[in-house]
């Protein structure tokens, strides 16, 4: 069966083709539209895909939307209903888009479909919606290694679940044990905390979980908040579920997340501009909201085992891309293993509705991949496409006929300080660089994240960058932990590796901590010596496998800078064009497309 499965309207809007239970093609719309997060109808993700499957419209047998718009008309109606004459504002703001579009997204979406089939006739295909959390389950576990294991869904909110867990079997289906219900979501509480802190609501959440380490568990500040937390926001019960305080949530009928006079008075601080310097008072909320967090995480994670007894557990959500929290769950031991779909949040319920709708459409039976799960669904373009961008830019390159020549010159540059925008075969399926298109350099220099922040990425100085090692050297650079290929998951650097901290560390400022060198490997060691690991596998992505075995033989450090190869506020780079552009308008030194080497 072929399905076409489709997320949008809400944000990350994306596309994915499936067919006999096989992911074949999946893209996000932001990379085509060069909006970042964009939440359109994902016309052109469609076209791709349909493109590249050699399908078209009339050849799918069914589309699936990633969630129910009636039930979650239904939770904005019973709660706008319930918390009257309050929010007003937002209910006149939403009813208009809700009566013109949301609720015709059936309708909608035939239309959008039919202008994009050359006959027009579309009209036999079914539409399906299943519920928004399904799909989150369907498609972390239809892309695990696991036969049958348990399930734990966290995000904002879909229809009215928050959170829901429960079993999934290759043969018996999926079946859910439990939910929480809008408005107690643990991932709209995260993100009131990223929206007080001044970054920007489904959007600035990992911001969030990099400030937070400059926060210490042992300052007085850090378990005050905890205590006022718990509480004054938030009750949580034995099995993880929680009751928010909705005195100080606006959320649910509001136009913005908390009312910032009360958690000032709560905090001690007013909420923070965007522009305003990060303090050390910031890094400290930050840090005992990521807490908080976690702890209920452990405690939903246990619960679950202690229900389902299963050996293994599937994360998605939007929360699931919390690599911070993913680890402590992870270190808890309470799963053999955990998996993570690498676009565990909207963007993945496209792939998600569609797998759900094709397992139960077709009675499939599912015993786990026996391979990683291969995100590199999205465009890839040809030398002559490549040469042709270049040639319309006018712009002197290098062609190499050898693979190995050019990884030679491409790991010289890196050891001798060049930054690299790496751009190879299909783009990645998720927030990630994966190397495929990534910005590449060395993690063995101390000012590296300095000028990769300031003057090439054009973000905040504070924020860690991943390092990326392959599968045979992990156990060389970091401690004992899962092996993320996705970054996923933080590891320790080895302790080794570690320099010795200056005995008045806490009490410095936050540029002063970001400055001090933390390990041998400073440009991807953040302040709590942990990083988010890319752990290349040699059989998933062998061309930057085998740069990095290069850059190792020549160097002797098996690790490099992996960060994603767009500027701030930009989608990652897509074609050629991208690519070129981000290149002369940044910082990067050498540009390696395909087999095309430009030098600045």
């Amino acid at each position: 069966m072929k399905v076409l499965g489709i997320s949008a309207y809400y944000h990350d809007s994306a596309a994915a083709i499936i067919l006999d239970g096989k992911v074949l093609y999946a893209a996000q719309e932001e990379r085509f539209t060069r909006i970042k997060n964009d939440a359109s109808f994902p016309e052109e993700a469609i076209k791709y895909c349909l493109r590249e499957s050699g399908f078209n419209l009339k050849d799918i047998d069914i589309i699936a939307f990633y969630d129910k718009p009636f039930l979650k008309f239904e939770r904005l109606l019973e709660t706008y209903y319930a918390f009257a004459p309050k929010g007003f504002k937002s209910f006149a703001k939403a009813m208009p888009v809700w009566l013109k579009e949301k609720l015709f997204t059936k309708q909608i979406i035939r239309k959008r479909l039919k202008e994009l089939n050359e006959d027009r006739k579309l009209s036999k295909v079914p539409i399906v919606f299943p519920e928004h959390h399904l799909s989150h389950v369907a498609s972390a576990f239809y892309t695990s290694p696991f036969k049958k294991s348990a399930f734990l869904t966290v995000d904002g909110v879909g229809e009215w679940t928050t959170t829901s867990y429960g079993t999934a079997c290759g043969e018996k289906g999926i079946k859910v044990l439990g939910e929480l219900h809008f408005p107690d979501s643990l991932g709209l509480f995260y993100s009131s905390f990223t929206y007080f802190l001044g970054f920007e609501v489904n959007k600035g959440e990992y911001k969030m979980m990099g400030l937070a380490p400059y926060g210490t568990m042992q300052s007085e500040q850090v378990t005050q908040f905890i205590q006022t937390i718990k509480e004054r926001l938030l009750d949580i019960r034995e099995d993880g579920s929680i009751k928010l305080n909705k005195d100080y949530f606006e959320y649910a009928v509001g136009l913005r997340m908390v009312n910032p006079r009360k958690w000032q008075k709560l905090f001690g601080f007013e909420k923070r501009d965007p522009v305003e310097k990060l303090t050390q008072l910031h890094a400290d909320l930050a840090l005992a909201a990521q807490k908080v967090s976690e702890e209920i995480l452990v405690r939903m994670i246990t619960h679950i085992k202690q229900v389902t007894h299963a050996d293994n557990l599937c994360l998605a959500g939007g929360v699931a891309l919390n690599c911070v929290a993913n680890s402590v769950l992870y270190n808890q031991n309470i799963f053999k293993d955990i998996y993570i779909q690498p676009a565990a949040g909207d963007a993945g319920g496209a792939i998600g509705a569609a797998l759900i709708t094709d397992y139960l459409e077709s009675d499939l039976s599912f015993s786990g991949l026996k391979q990683p799960f291969d995100n590199f669904l999205g465009p890839n373009f040809s030398n002559l496409e490549i040469e042709r961008t270049l040639r319309r830019n006018k712009c002197s390159f290098q062609y190499f006929e050898s693979t190995e020549e050019l990884l030679n010159i491409t790991a010289d540059y890196i050891a001798n300080k060049k930054v690299v925008g790496w751009f190879n075969g299909r783009i990645e399926f998720g927030p990630r660089a994966l190397g495929n298109r990534s910005i590449l350099a060395d993690a063995t220099d101390t000012d590296m994240q300095s000028l990769l922040n300031l003057k090439i990425k054009f973000r905040e100085s504070f924020r860690p960058f991943a390092p990326a090692v392959c599968e045979e050297d992990y156990d060389t650079y970091f401690e004992p932990g899962k092996h993320s290929h996705y970054m996923l998951f933080t590891n320790q650097v080895k302790q080794p590796l570690r320099h010795e901290l200056p005995s008045n560390f806490n009490g410095l400022s936050l540029e002063e901590k970001r400055n001090i060198p933390k390990s041998k490997l400073p440009a991807v060691t953040h302040i709590d010596y942990s990083a988010r690991v890319q752990v290349v596998k040699k059989e998933m992505n062998p061309r930057f496998w085998n740069l990095l075995q290069t850059y190792k033989k020549l160097t002797g450090i098996g690790v490099l800078i992996n960060t994603s190869f767009n500027v701030k506020d930009e989608p990652i780079v897509n074609t050629p064009e991208n690519a070129y552009r981000c290149f002369i308008n940044s910082g990067i030194d050498i540009l390696v497309l395909e087999n095309y080497l430009i030098v600045k």
